[in-house]
């Protein structure tokens, strides 16, 4: 998986500041703790941390290919799922192979087809590829955007990496974030293309970016595209089968062991089905990983947010199976304990406000990285196959907002009423929620001669592909990373995405339950059980040692009389929630969302001292 950083200086000499590039490196160890190297010349510096996946001996990094006329030098994170027959099909155009990574392969396959190398790859990836010949950088990222890359330009150059805390070591950059940055925070619904920090930007999924003396332009070379679908139900369903079945497959692919993470819901059911399917060709069982919480399965009350407990559900699945599962059971203390807050926010670089989602994950992760190095998981599918129940709700459906948002707050319109009264009016979150919707909307590729219905089902798809996948993947790719653990994601195959985005609404619905096409195409590997049950989120906690510990956090925020984070949260707003009763109804989800994003907000002001500008 690993982590990848680089700086580009047109104007200066760059073999004099290893020092620097090895501190911009070191902030990305988490997500590659097995090795670590950096390569510079005059005007190029290159920097890598590798999680050891594939040719554990051979696949080093940065790599260079020496040419007659200058080096050319990777710096990559991810995988290329295809990378044995693109091997082979270099090997057909003379090129000679030293190690058995797939890094090499994306090495070479640069030397071959230059940029449009990335009509060539399947999987996820980041990578940057200097060309010492042209004095040319190269910056890629994978289709749908698993991995993330951000970027800033410099006075004669560039800055990039995996993750925006390298871009942030360097000294000539500094932490602010302003007013666009900020409604971004707050609103929750990742822009394709920005990032919160002042003068960074996110290389957008399916886009390529190249750098030369004369500047930067971007590319687009991958996005979803409308296409009339022909195939009918059966066909369909046979065909998707053999989709998710290459996916999953060509993911299996690793010299370490793999596991698969399992809530027993139908995505993760489906693809340990799959998995479990792949792996006894090779006589091998599955392993699978879940997390609960101390008394939930016990005590637990549907609300808000819960629909049913995971752990039955999931262990059925193992049994059926016939795999080794193990159910990490955490408790409040684990969930509330600062540290662990700490380190998802600063896995993020964000304070997104998810708490407990957010704690029990990485503490998840954790736990399987004990035992797994690679991890197979379900996102994507509902944002493909219209999982969410909001899809089917008449009124979210036809309502003029993301429906993820409007199902959140029980209203179209965005407002964010634990904001500071000067910074709310200045961010006029309703307006920017509104014209970022009309932005999404205003993309979405349609087919001529649709009805209403099955453009309005495009569209909602549309707008979860790349308004709300996006979150889904850089929370599991943080949080994942910050553990050494890669975790791939068989859905995001954009074979798949291409095909689900083209399925008539009537496919996708044909047997009354939401995600019908994926039953049907996964109902060989996944029992009844699963396919019977009713779509439930990921869990939270509905422990009151943990509700309670919330309110005692904020109630020491509070005893600081000058805490930053009151610059954004207002006051007396977070007072009245610290020391409010709880409401144990549905209706004490807006509650504890707000206290999760002040406990958040006052992390990383501690942890990034950013320079806020609100005016």
């Amino acid at each position: 998986m690993c982590g990848i950083t680089g700086w580009v200086s047109y104007d200066g000499d760059l073999t004099a500041r290893r020092q620097l590039l090895d501190r911009m490196t070191t902030t990305m160890a988490p997500r590659g703790p097995d090795a670590h190297g950096t390569w510079s010349d005059r005007h190029a510096a290159l920097g890598h941390r590798r999680l050891s996946i594939i040719d554990l001996e051979g696949g080093t990094q940065p790599m260079t290919a020496p040419t007659a006329h200058g080096p050319v030098v990777l710096t990559y994170s991810g995988e290329v799922y295809n990378f044995k027959e693109l091997r082979a099909e270099l090997r057909c155009r003379g090129h000679r192979f030293s190690t058995a990574s797939d890094t090499e392969v994306v090495l070479r396959a640069y030397l071959e087809w230059g940029e449009h190398l990335v009509d060539h790859l399947v999987g996820m990836y980041a990578f940057g590829l200097w060309d010492s010949r042209t004095e040319t950088l190269l910056l890629v990222r994978d289709r749908l955007g698993v991995k993330p890359l951000y970027y800033q330009l410099t006075a004669d150059g560039v800055l990039f990496a995996s993750e925006p805390k390298a871009i942030l070591a360097h000294p000539d950059v500094t932490p602010t974030v302003g007013l666009d940055g900020l409604r971004e925070i707050m609103l929750g619904v990742k822009t394709p293309g920005t990032a919160i920090w002042q003068g960074m930007r996110e290389l957008p999924p399916g886009r390529l970016a190249v750098l030369d003396r004369s500047g930067l332009r971007e590319r687009t070379y991958w996005s979803l595209t409308a296409a009339p679908h022909t195939d009918d139900r059966a066909r369909t369903t046979l065909h998707l089968r053999s989709l998710l079945e290459d996916a999953v497959r060509e993911q299996l692919v690793a010299d370490v062991p793999r596991c698969t993470l399992l809530s027993g819901g139908l995505d993760s059911s489906a693809i340990a089905g799959l998995a479990a399917a792949e792996l006894a060709h090779g006589g091998e069982s599955l392993r699978s990983f879940s997390v609960d919480f101390v008394g939930h399965s016990e005590h637990f009350a549907p609300d808000g947010h819960n629909v049913s407990p995971d752990s039955d559900y999931a262990q059925a699945v193992a049994d059926h199976l016939g795999a080794r599962h193990t159910n990490l059971v955490l408790d409040p203390a684990a969930l509330a304990d600062p540290e662990v807050r700490r380190a998802c926010v600063a896995a993020r670089d964000l304070p997104i406000g998810r708490g407990d989602m957010d704690h029990s994950l990485l503490l998840l992760f954790q736990a399987v990285r004990r035992h797994s190095t690679v991890a197979l998981s379900g996102e994507g599918a509902d944002e493909m196959f219209g999982g969410y129940w909001w899809f089917h709700d008449p009124d979210l459906r036809a309502g003029a907002g993301f429906p993820w948002l409007t199902a959140a707050t029980g209203q179209v319109v965005q407002e964010r009423r634990f904001l500071a009264p000067d910074v709310q009016e200045a961010l006029d979150i309703p307006e920017f929620a509104a014209q970022r919707y009309r932005d999404a909307l205003a993309e979405a590729p349609t087919v001529d001669g649709e009805d209403a219905a099955q453009r309005r089902a495009r569209e909602l798809l549309y707008l979860h592909l790349t308004r709300s996948l996006g979150g889904m993947l850089d929370r599991k790719d943080r949080l994942s990373m910050a553990a050494g653990l890669e975790v791939r994601v068989p859905f995001c195959d954009h074979r798949i995405a291409e095909y689900a985005y083209n399925l008539p609404w009537s496919l996708h619905t044909f047997d009354g339950r939401e995600k019908s096409i994926l039953r049907a195409a996964t109902g060989h590997v996944v029992p009844e059980l699963v396919r019977r049950r009713t779509k439930s989120p990921y869990p939270m906690t509905q422990g009151a040692g943990y509700l309670a510990a919330l309110q005692e956090q904020a109630r020491e925020i509070l005893d600081q009389a000058h805490a930053p984070v009151f610059e954004l949260f207002d006051r007396r707003v977070a007072h009245r929630l610290a020391h409010a009763p709880w409401d144990a109804s549905g209706n004490g989800a807006g509650q504890r969302l707000a206290l999760e994003k002040l406990l958040d907000l006052h992390v990383w002001c501690d942890l990034y001292r950013p320079r806020l500008v609100t005016c």
